[in-house]
């Protein structure tokens, strides 16, 4: 049977936003998903979780078509309905909450199941836009490092992949390579290669610091301690690039006071990081040139987040790193990706809909307290997509009991039948990036890319674009935006003025399927200071650090109850839920992770059944002690799927609604627990 290669592009959460090739036989069935070879990032090979996608895609528990609870809400029983049946009873339940509550109680729920620009962030935010929906507050996974990024360098721009080959120091500070970002390995292997020395900064000895020349085991929550304990040796023993900071910073004598007290003495009783591996850090990083740091957002994930990426990215700032070719920093490069998102998105709509002004705002990370707490007028719909709620959001003991309200009217839109469409009164069938139109933008590199499907959709599944098309139609709105073809978005989305996006068209997309925006090559955005409108990097904007509530030195009322600090640190081989159907996946969210100290003290054996609590929740689980985490550290591996964790339990039902300093994101990796050993 004849064989031809497709185009697509990874939509999965990802830095890497990989270009792939697939090969189609005459049926229309894929086989054989790879990297495209041709990619300069890609480079031909895939992570380990999308290599098997086919699998995903083919499982015999993919949602084909339509459903309607018939069971009570979380039981998951449904019986097959006709589109039209789905349709009609969608529009009846979202104008019944918008006539006896007003559209501000339709809240829809989504977030990066998908990152292709249509399907994720295109059509849905025009129709819900129209219907004036509450917005959503999307923080649940990087906003509080997107303002300390924004804060500290003024765009969110860094270190191109390519050029990490150049560095002849490399930082991985909370960044996971191996298993969040593969495709930065082998620029880091070749610079290894050349003699370059490569560091580890991770609460957790993940797979990438047992490769590393060091891991500095951090206590969790404490990276903005440590720069400030960098800062103290690079000022104390003048190592700062005085001719960049001179020319490019303000407040340079603010900060010095600021990191006087940070003695590295100081620092190894905040951070847990020996006072001499520090100073000796400090001291190899200024005066190693090149240096880069790969930030990645397990930094921002506690209370004092976004302080710490401020900190940690004015580290290059100070010495002088960012003019250098494999210097700078990395945590995001998603804002030289300059779409046109207010065309796309339309968020003028709001102002022509029911509610003739713009609608509030409510943060998906304290989704628990939205529907249980959340008033005038309290949410009546959710409408769900491209996100697993009952698994991903903080608190999920609170979000459980939100979504089994039984006035609570719930959509989801999914491949499979997830935790929270367990909850739904309709689920609707969608289609994978395989098969469906999309264009795609991506925050660890700087190529835009666009994929046509490469498989037709099976059984009745469609794009979520297509869905709120049927959905507008069905709720009678007569704007024009909420009907636009795929391509029409994709041309609002590239109507874009910015220098970085000239020339790069639908047309050249559909000819070319990745594109590099036009940036200099080598890129070095910030060699001559920062970028307008910011005129100075603030150095004197650097904060104190405090310890988060939920940590060794925070509470004392709470740690002497709950001693561990947990962190439920990305599983390698999952993407959040999406694969949590998969044995390993299940077995790796199933356990705990304990260093012997904490182990031997609780009279824990490896392999022994442990239950793990705080005052939110209690998870039974299989107990692993190795040295995979410092003392007073318990690892267990996120975020999975409750209904396939032992009492249908996920680990985020542990975690609290707290939010961080700024950007209102979550604090998963400040929280404390105790653990024991289960009576045999």
């Amino acid at each position: 049977m004849a064989t031809e290669v497709r185009h697509s592009v990874c939509a999965l959460d990802c830095p890497d936003s990989c270009s792939l090739l697939i090969n189609v036989d005459e049926s229309g069935r894929g086989s054989k998903l790879r990297g495209n070879p041709e990619h300069p990032v890609t480079l031909g090979f895939l992570c380990g979780k999308v290599a098997r996608y086919l699998e995903r895609n083919y499982h015999e528990a993919r949602l084909m078509h339509p459903l309607r609870r018939v069971g009570a809400k979380g039981e998951g029983r449904f019986e097959r309905i006709s589109w039209d049946e789905a349709l009609d009873t969608i529009a009846e339940g979202l104008s019944k909450a918008a006539r006896e509550y007003g559209p501000e109680s339709i809240l829809p729920y989504s977030y990066a199941g998908t990152m292709g620009m249509l399907n994720a962030s295109g059509l849905d935010r025009r129709f819900f836009h129209a219907l004036g929906a509450s917005r959503l507050d999307r923080t649940i996974c990087s906003e509080a490092g997107v303002v300390g990024l924004m804060t500290s360098l003024g765009n969110r721009y860094g270190t191109e992949p390519q050029d990490f080959r150049h560095s002849k120091l490399i930082i991985a500070w909370g960044a996971n390579v191996l298993g969040t970002s593969v495709h930065l390995w082998p620029f880091i292997v070749e610079a290894r290669r050349k003699g370059a020395k490569f560091y580890v900064i991770d609460p957790v000895q993940t797979r990438t610091a047992k490769t590393a020349d060091r891991w500095y085991g951090i206590q969790p929550g404490s990276d903005l301690a440590l720069a400030l304990g960098m800062m103290h040796v690079i000022l104390g023993e003048s190592l700062w690039d005085v001719a960049y900071v001179e020319q490019h910073t303000s407040g340079f004598d603010a900060l010095a006071e600021r990191v006087r007290e940070y003695t590295p003495e100081r620092t190894e009783a905040l951070t847990g990081i020996p006072a001499a591996d520090i100073a000796e850090l400090a001291r190899e990083y200024a005066t190693t040139r090149p240096a880069s740091i790969r930030l990645n957002y397990g930094v921002q994930r506690s209370d004092r987040g976004a302080q710490a990426v401020h900190a940690v990215a004015m580290l290059p700032v100070l010495t002088g790193s960012m003019k250098e070719l494999g210097g700078g920093i990395q945590l995001s490069t998603s804002q030289a990706h300059q779409l046109n998102r207010t065309k796309l998105q339309r968020p003028d709509l709001q102002w022509t809909s029911p509610l003739g002004r713009e609608a509030r705002l409510v943060n998906m990370t304290t989704l628990g307290d939205a529907l249980l707490k959340l008033d005038d007028p309290p949410v009546k719909a959710l409408f769900v997509y491209s996100s697993n709620p009952a698994a991903v959001a903080p608190d999920s003991v609170a979000v459980h009991k939100g979504l089994r309200r039984e006035d609570l009217f719930t959509v989801v839109i999914d491949h499979f039948v997830t935790d929270t469409a367990d909850y739904a009164d309709i689920v609707l069938p969608t289609t994978t990036f395989l098969e469906h139109t999309d264009l795609y933008t991506a925050y660890g590199h700087y190529y835009v890319q666009f994929a046509r499907p490469a498989l037709p959709p099976p059984g009745e599944t469609k794009p979520n674009v297509d869905i709120f098309r049927l959905l507008a139609k069905r709720m009678g709105l007569t704007e024009p935006a909420v009907y636009a073809s795929d391509e029409e978005l994709i041309d609002d989305a590239l109507d874009s003025d910015h220098p970085f996006l000239e020339g790069i068209t639908r047309e050249r997309l559909e000819r070319e399927h990745s594109v590099r925006l036009n940036i200099p090559d080598p890129f070095l955005p910030f060699a001559e200071g920062p970028i307008a409108p910011k005129q100075a990097f603030d150095l004197a904007g650097i904060a104190d650090y405090r310890p988060p509530v939920e940590s060794r030195l925070g509470d004392r009322e709470l740690r002497s109850r709950y001693p561990l600090e947990m962190i439920s640190s990305k599983n390698d081989d999952a993407m959040n839920s999406t694969f949590a159907y998969r044995p390993e996946n299940i077995k790796a969210s199933s356990t705990a992770f304990l260093h012997t100290e904490d182990a031997a003290a609780r009279g824990i054996l490896n392999g022994d059944s442990v239950r793990v609590w705080n005052d939110r929740a209690s998870l039974v689980l299989r107990a692993e002690v190795n040295g995979a985490v410092r003392p007073g550290v318990v690892r267990i591996p996120g975020v999975s799927s409750p209904k396939h964790m032992p009492g249908r339990v996920g680990v985020n039902a542990l975690t609290s609604q707290r939010i961080t300093d700024q950007g209102a994101g979550p604090t998963f990796f400040s929280c404390l627990v105790q653990v024991e050993k289960c009576g045999d």
